[in-house]
């Protein structure tokens, strides 16, 4: 017996109406909070130059499902990642407006290869770029921005854990140089491999792999730590931009963690919901290349809510606002009611019934009737 072929490539999927229907409430929510704060919305193609989508960078391009243009008989590529299309727009097209500039994006990008903990190759991106700027003010205004959007498309409770990207670098360079591969280091210290440390002539670092937890224990741990004060400033700024979002969310501090830090530069977070593995959530302070020899500063964040749509953010009782119009209603009525929110489903048939079609009210001679 021959094996029925899938219907679709692994990693893609159809969303069906109430998933649809969930995936634009939350989209819609999410935006709508991030143009209250003056971030205007921007729709780049799905596709781009390969070069363009981070082609010429080996970690970008493996994520680079790419194929040939006939038109141009070029090698183009479906967006990973909407952030650095962000990025081209403000330095091409909207280089020349006023600084900071803040926009925001929502809409699907596709991944070469999917992970274990988010098995999806197509998934919903949604988030907020502030470019011009990577200042504490900034960093701040970015993290508010994203609680604001999570409390509106009702994604709660969260929590943010920060990190610090550049603290190897900044130890490194100044009071604790090691003898070890940079790289190496930032990756056991990520791992939070104690013995890795030890085996590397790092033994000065164990003290980080303490400052991890709750942010306020964590920052204390940090501060005893850094006898030097080279990271001073950093801790300063940490506490300046947690302050306007305590008590909003649970704080904590990683500050090796690099997973999904590839670019960040002195500050990032991840947001994560209870009960999803991976975070939903990323952002941070980073550059946008200009050119050759120059870079423009900003930071942003970008929010994966695809696994709370699947587990039901953003749906309602379709049927609860479905009303069936039979045959000879009222087209005025009708139009009333779709003015009002209502969904209206109009018979085709006398045989056609209200419950088999999802309508949990039909339109009777007075008004909508509970079916």
């Amino acid at each position: 017996m021959t094996k029925a072929p899938a219907l679709l490539p692994e990693g893609l999927r159809d969303r069906l109406p109430q998933q649809a229907e969930a995936a634009s409430r939350v989209t819609r929510a999410l935006v709508d909070a991030m143009r209250s704060h003056g971030y205007g919305r921007v729709a780049p193609p799905l596709a781009e130059f390969r070069e363009t989508l981070g082609g010429d960078d080996e970690r970008s391009a493996r994520d680079l499902l790419r194929f040939t243009d006939p038109v141009s008989q070029r090698t183009l590529a479906l967006r990973p990642d909407i952030t650095r299309q962000v990025g081209r727009i403000a330095t091409s097209l909207l280089a020349h407006a006023p600084r900071p500039l803040r926009l925001c994006y929502a809409g699907q990008v596709v991944k070469l290869r999917a992970s274990q903990l988010r098995p999806a190759r197509e998934m919903l991106q949604v988030g907020a770029e502030l470019i011009g700027s990577d200042s504490v003010a900034a960093a701040r205004e970015i993290v508010t921005v994203a609680i604001d959007a999570l409390e509106a498309a009702g994604i709660g409770p969260v929590t943010i854990d920060f990190t610090l990207p550049d603290v190897v670098d900044l130890l490194a360079g100044g009071p604790l140089p090691v003898d070890a591969d940079i790289q190496q280091l930032r990756d056991e210290l990520d791992a939070k491999d104690a013995g890795a440390l030890v085996r590397l002539g790092a033994e000065t670092y164990l003290p980080l792999l303490r400052a991890t937890g709750p942010f306020d224990r964590a920052i204390a741990d940090l501060r005893a730590f850094d006898v030097a004060g080279v990271l001073t400033s950093r801790i300063e700024a940490l506490e300046a931009i947690a302050a306007p979002v305590r008590g909003r969310a649970d704080l904590t501090l990683d500050p090796t963690e690099r997973h999904g830090f590839a670019y960040q530069s002195w500050f990032g977070f991840q947001i994560f919901v209870p009960g999803q593995g991976d975070a939903i959530g990323r952002g941070g302070a980073y550059a946008i290349p200009v050119g050759e020899d120059r870079e423009e500063p900003a930071v942003g964040f970008s929010l994966y809510p695809d696994p709370l749509i699947d587990a039901g953010l953003g749906g309602e009782d379709i049927a609860e606002r479905r009303i069936f119009l039979p045959i000879g209603h009222d087209p005025a009525i009708a139009a009333s009611l779709r003015a009002d929110g209502w969904q209206t489903v109009a018979a085709l048939t006398d045989a056609e019934d209200a419950a088999r079609l999802g309508c949990g009210w039909v339109l009777g001679s007075e008004g909508p009737i509970e079916a």
